[in-house]
């Protein structure tokens, strides 16, 4: 059995949603109520591959939401995660991928220091980010958007935004080794993270935001969206194809204009429905068949029996890894968003 491990966008959506999943008691609570909520499992999830495997799941409800972090309810939030993994493993879950804000939150404060949840002893190697699949469907996005907006990689210029993140440097790998791409420009905040990445590559511009865009075809954000900072459409190319690998997604609300093809990053659809409720309340446009690639990760090592911490960790996405769970999303009917 696999486990999705997801939250909310805001306070406001987890009460718009809260009566629908079964909770009404949660509908009309601030952000105080939140802090204090249990994770709970919601749903129930049967997929069924284009092989003619069919697995089962279950989505957890970790009540977290980014408004904690906003008010520095950091041992809230930490707590939020932590407890929902120790809910799936004592719910028998075999492999829990950690989805939205979970993987950065763990990644972030270091949680893996902490093994003990009350009665419960943690195996990480029930957990996974899930940024591999992530990144590998990020990649195909670049490589097959940019084919239909006649964008030629072989004179392209990508920018990667959060470059020297987990799932940004896997795709600066993946662009560097499996593509004929011109020029990749790299953009994060760390300089000592970047210029280590540089080095790696042995290719790749360090830029600053303002300076990078104007010269990009295709950019990937891949970062979440700094306060203040504001696209100006009108200096971008055209065309430009934008990948919104962040989460909540907003760059289609932030950058509109002639030429412009904004696509939400690190989505994947599958063959054939999928029996949930869950994607409903995330606004996927076909919830039945579309579905965050991390939560997707999961599905694929349950088909696959591969019961172990795929993705984990900073900056461990190596190509072949990418390439290892590309071929399964392949063979059990899984491919990018593109529209």
């Amino acid at each position: 059995m696999f486990g999705l491990i997801g939250h909310l966008t805001s306070l406001e959506h987890a009460q718009s949603v809260a009566e629908e999943l079964g909770y009404p008691e949660y509908a009309n609570q601030g952000l105080d109520f939140w802090c204090s909520a249990p994770p709970q499992i919601v749903d129930t999830i049967k997929v069924t591959s284009i092989t003619g495997q069919t697995i089962e799941g279950r989505y957890v409800e970790s009540c977290f939401l980014p408004e904690m972090l906003a008010a520095r309810r950091i041992k809230a939030a930490t707590r939020k995660i932590i407890n929902a993994m120790a809910h799936a493993q004592k719910h028998g879950i075999n492999i829990t991928a950690l989805g939205g804000f979970s993987s950065i939150i763990f990644e972030n404060f270091n949680l893996q220091q902490v093994r003990q949840v009350r009665n419960v002893m943690l195996e990480f190697e029930r957990f996974t980010t899930g940024n591999t699949h992530t990144a590998y469907i990020i990649c195909r996005q670049v490589e097959q958007a940019s084919k239909a907006l006649g964008i030629n990689l072989s004179t392209a210029t990508v920018a990667v935004c959060g470059a020297t993140g987990d799932i940004g440097s896997a795709v600066c790998r993946w662009l560097n080794t499996r593509t004929d791409v011109a020029e990749l420009l790299l953009i994060a905040r760390n300089q000592e993270r970047l210029q280590a990445l540089q080095d790696e590559l042995g290719r790749g511009k360090i830029m600053g935001l303002q300076e990078a865009l104007p010269q990009a075809d295709i950019v990937v954000w891949v970062a979440s969206m700094p306060k203040g900072v504001e696209i100006d459409p009108a200096t971008l190319k055209q065309p430009c194809l934008l990948i919104d690998g962040g989460y909540p997604k907003n760059l289609a609300t932030k950058v509109q204009g002639p030429g412009l093809c904004v696509l939400n990053g690190g989505i994947v659809e599958h063959s054939l429905d999928i029996d949930w409720r869950i994607m409903n309340i995330v606004n996927m446009d076909v919830p039945a068949r579309q579905l965050f690639a991390c939560f997707a990760e999961s599905m694929l090592l349950e088909f696959e029996k591969w019961h172990t911490n795929f993705s984990w960790g900073r900056n461990h996405i190596t190509v072949e890894k990418m390439e290892q769970i590309g071929q399964v999303s392949v063979k059990h009917g899984f491919r990018p968003l593109l529209v």
